[in-house]
């Protein structure tokens, strides 16, 4: 994602010393999202993607990398963590915790087409049962306490009109249970760039490290609102169908479900007006950074309060 680190190719080159991938060809950052300082980095023996954390606590890491490592054992097409020669995933470099993973095939689809939602809605789901088995727990970075306090440090950079549609939607999702909905590990992120192409599928998902223990809905709520909708905001009734339909064919939505989909809907539209209003208005010192347009995810907001498609029958 964003380089905010500069990285010397001499002091990774001392680095990978302990590891068993080789020796260093090349380094190159990769200059897009917002989260963490990404590299892409060749080896005598490999390609590889090297990740340093700028501001996700170290003690969290473990979950995501080890979830990444499960999914990988279960067949999904995820970027499995490559351990040093001390068996250990993470590592540390230029004083932030960082990490190493396989670099998958294949390129994002910007403009995707029912047969992409279907795969997309399909592999989610696969995602979704395996993380069942998974044995640690640690709850969404950017769940309801999340939304809570960044809404509070970011209201008062929006308008008038702006903090009226934040306070409403944060009292209405206050109102919102969710305990009678499956849970488990979710991607949490599975926006079109993180999803790989190669050719008619899927050759990889990416950027777990805002995955955590959340409704499985919630996820499913995350990629329909942006694999699905038009460049005004408004959701493609048949990309909708495709995903849904394929997801709900490997894991049927419950009733309680059916019952919360427009809910969250809006809760995963306001997660991202929020990230991307606190990413502007209180950015971080980079080197390369990319701060997306909150006004997006606001206007998504206020089309899903208005209009939801429904989900697949029980």
């Amino acid at each position: 994602m964003s380089v905010f680190t500069p990285l010397p190719e001499s002091t990774l080159a001392a680095w990978l010393r302990g590891y068993a991938i080789g020796r260093l060809v090349e380094l190159k950052g990769i200059a897009a999202g917002v989260q963490n300082s990404n590299f892409f980095v060749t080896t005598t023996l490999g390609r590889y993607v090297l990740t340093l954390f700028e501001a996700i606590p170290r003690a969290e890491l473990p979950y995501y990398l080890h979830l990444m490592a499960h999914l990988a054992r279960h067949g999904l097409p995820v970027p499995a963590p490559i351990a040093d020669r001390d068996n250990e995933y993470l590592g540390t470099l230029e004083g932030k915790p960082a990490v190493l993973v396989m670099r998958l095939a294949g390129q994002s689809v910007m403009a995707p087409g029912e047969q992409h939602c279907a795969r997309v809605g399909a592999m989610l789901a696969g995602l979704h049962l395996a993380g069942q088995s998974y044995g640690r727990r640690q709850d969404n970075p950017r769940g309801p306490a999340w939304r809570t306090a960044t809404a509070a440090e970011v209201r008062s950079f929006l308008p008038a009109e702006e903090q009226a549609l934040l306070d409403a939607e944060l009292a209405f999702q206050a109102q919102v249970d969710s305990a009678a909905l499956p849970a488990g590990a979710i991607h949490a992120d599975l926006f079109r760039d993180n999803v790989l192409w190669d050719g008619d599928h899927i050759g990889g998902v990416i950027d777990f490290y805002f995955s955590g223990h959340d409704s499985l809905l919630f996820d499913v709520a995350v990629t329909v609102n942006d694999w699905c909708a038009t460049p005004g905001g408004e959701l493609d009734a048949a990309r909708c169908a495709a995903l849904l339909a394929a997801y709900h064919a490997e894991r049927p939505f419950t009733a309680a479900e059916r019952q919360a989909w427009p809910a969250m809907l809006r809760a995963a539209a306001l997660r991202f007006w929020l990230s991307r209003a606190a990413d502007l208005h209180l950015p971080r010192q980079g080197e390369m950074v990319l701060v997306k347009n909150p006004d997006e995810y606001r206007d998504i907001l206020r089309r899903r309060i208005v209009a939801h498609p429904a989900l697949p029958e029980v």
